[in-house]
């Protein structure tokens, strides 16, 4: 059995070789039914935004006697407002944060004095915050701002690190992949949205961003190393590419998973760390997808959107006909 560095010695060598290129049509197919199938998940299961995003009335009631009854809470909101909408979580082993609908001030206090009294604590014990329509707004218009500059920043960068348009939409469009995927798992499986998870999005892209660099960078050094005496066509001087770095990107993926799956348990188990929880759970999904997307659909796409060039089209022609010749496989 071979071991893990013979394993990368052969991909970087050639003599062991996926074909991500080649058979790009069957990616492609496989990236537009996750795509599309994570774009119709809201439907029927909306996505969940925290309340930072929707706005609402926040209670916690600190120094409950374990173990703790999430549902006396419940009931507590429901005496004072019985048609509004609660979340209950419970924080360490003697606290319980409560979220419900927008309330006023008067109900915000009669709220708060039923969860003192239904968890028989003082007053003083529950706190609540108010969080309006416009701050909730204000958070999502940032929040897609910080996407949209990203985004417009990564592509004029990319565009002229690489010096052609062509890896910079590539790059951009597997970037846009794993935002819809993440987003789509975070629906399916009914996460919430919230603002640490949206910073989460945006450590992803930028990790993505960097294992497509790092693929592409080779992809350059292989296609301009191949001039007019190449014996590989263009797309398989991509495959090679993908190959060569395939090890790399396993190891950078599951060297990035181990901490924020570390981090994403301590989270849950410790309950109350919503915030560490949050963001480490989107690092840890985008971190899989990113992997995925870089490897069969950034890097299969360049390849497709270069082939057709006048240039590389003579060149792979010239390299087929001297196969052909001399009677060896492709």
């Amino acid at each position: 059995m071979r071991s893990m560095s013979q394993f990368g010695n052969d991909l970087y060598t050639g003599k062991t070789s996926f074909p991500f290129v080649s058979r790009r049509r069957l990616w492609f197919l496989i990236a537009a039914i996750l795509v599309l199938g994570s774009a119709l998940v809201p439907l029927f299961r909306p996505i969940q935004f925290s309340i930072e995003f929707t706005g609402g009335s926040q209670f916690t009631v600190s120094g409950v006697t374990a173990p703790v009854d999430q549902s006396l809470a419940t009931d507590a909101v429901h005496s004072v407002v019985p048609e509004a909408t609660t979340k209950v979580v419970t924080i360490g082993e003697d606290a319980v944060r409560v979220q419900t609908d927008q309330m006023t001030d008067a109900e915000s206090r009669e709220v708060s004095a039923a969860l003192a009294e239904a968890y028989d604590v003082p007053e003083s014990e529950v706190s609540y915050a108010f969080i309006g329509p416009s701050w909730g707004a204000d958070v999502t218009r940032q929040s897609l701002w910080g996407l949209a500059i990203f985004l417009a920043l990564t592509a004029i960068i990319l565009a002229l690190y690489f010096r052609t348009w062509k890896m910079s939409l590539s790059a951009i469009i597997g970037l846009v992949d794993v935002l819809i995927i993440t987003i789509g798992i975070y629906a399916l499986f009914g996460f919430e949205i919230s603002p640490a998870a949206v910073i989460g999005f945006l450590t992803i892209l930028s990790y993505a961003l960097y294992d497509t660099t790092v693929v592409f960078d080779k992809i350059r050094e292989n296609t301009s190393e191949d001039g007019e005496v190449s014996g590989r066509t263009f797309g398989e001087s991509v495959n090679l590419a993908v190959n060569q770095t395939l090890v790399r990107s396993i190891n950078t993926t599951v060297v990035a998973i181990l901490p924020t799956g570390a981090i994403l348990f301590i989270g849950i188990v410790w309950a109350g760390a919503q915030t560490l929880t949050d963001l480490s759970l989107s690092i840890f999904v985008g971190t899989i997808v990113a992997a995925y997307s870089t490897i069969f659909v950034a890097a299969p796409l360049y390849s497709l959107l270069r082939e057709n060039e006048p240039a590389i089209k003579t060149r792979d022609t010239r390299v087929e006909a001297a196969r052909e010749l001399a009677g060896t496989p492709a």
